[in-house]
């Protein structure tokens, strides 16, 4: 019989470290021993977890991945600035509600149906309230991964509306009430570092920071992503994508666009060489100045190793 107290569902959650390893990596997602422990305490603790790193460093995509091989239903929260609880948390249907009260007064129901405090109770019911990302995963509890994706792009006072959901898995609706998840949702932020968060929001999370893979590591992530690619062209992509980075680039390229460049040429038939890195340099420089700088480099990018 399961323990009572355990705070997850018997068979709802990886049992180990290398058992949620190897979830991830059949779902094609090759974690480090330092991530995967992170989000199993996540997982196992209820605790929200906060990605950084660079662009193109694989955060939303765990995010995804996690969603799929634990079964779960993926919420996201895409952040933007002026982003506000109208489109974080709820709304009310404003539409539905004035034809709702047009339909009452043209209606030839009694006079108690249309009392002024059915009225507003009806109104602001639930056939009325439209949910939005947050309170769908309050609602979803542990049937779902939420991810609030790229938080240092929001307001502070955004940031700062968070705690509650961070520190309690619950909303506050003034007309309905508070909304809690007794058994919370796995949650997931993500941040590029554009802005500095709050410490408020950071104590409220475990941290883990996500780097560019080495070209080994690299080079398994492709394979397991993409293992029709030929061997030597998956390492002779990632070597010239290793030398991208250490460029003076306004967007370095992530391990998404290491993908989609092995996948470009390996769909082309092409080997990795200056004709055929110009050709499709598109596929792993996405800035103009990149381009030039990259262009006056194909030489060297592609020379054997």
């Amino acid at each position: 019989m399961a323990d009572p107290d355990s705070p997850d569902p018997p068979g709802t959650n990886p049992g180990s470290v290398p058992e949620l390893t190897g979830m991830l990596r059949d779902g094609g997602y090759l974690a480090d021993r330092g991530l995967a422990t992170a989000v199993h305490v996540a997982l196992s603790l209820h605790r929200p977890i906060l990605l950084e790193g660079e662009v193109g460093v694989g955060k939303t995509e765990l995010a995804k991945t996690l969603a799929t091989v634990l079964g779960r239903r993926l919420i996201r929260l895409q952040c933007y600035e002026g982003i506000d609880t109208s489109q974080a948390i709820y709304e009310w249907d404003y539409a539905r509600q004035m034809l709702y009260i047009q339909a009452m007064s043209e209606g030839e129901t009694g006079r108690a149906a249309n009392s002024p405090d059915t009225v507003v109770s009806t109104l602001f019911g639930p056939e009325f309230l439209v949910e939005r990302p947050l309170l769908s995963a309050v609602r979803a509890g542990a049937g779902a991964v939420l991810l609030i994706d790229e938080i240092d792009r929001a307001d502070d006072e955004f940031e700062a509306f968070l705690l509650e959901l961070l520190a309690e898995f619950q909303v506050s609706i003034p007309e309905v009430g508070t909304i809690r998840s007794e058994d919370p949702p796995l949650v997931l932020l993500t941040s590029n570092r554009t802005r500095e968060l709050h410490d408020a929001l950071k104590r409220r999370c475990l941290y883990h920071w996500l780097d560019y893979p080495n070209a080994g590591r690299e080079v398994e992530i492709v394979t397991v992503r993409e293992p029709g690619i030929p061997a030597e062209l998956t390492r002779k992509v990632v070597s010239a994508v290793n030398r991208l980075r250490e460029l003076d680039l306004a967007k370095p390229p992530g391990v998404a666009e290491t993908i989609d460049w092995a996948r470009t040429l390996d769909f082309l038939g092409e080997d990795l060489g200056p004709d055929s890195a110009g050709l499709t340099l598109g596929s792993v420089v996405k800035d103009h100045d990149d381009e030039e700088l990259v262009r006056s480099r194909l030489d060297d990018l592609t020379a054997p190793t």
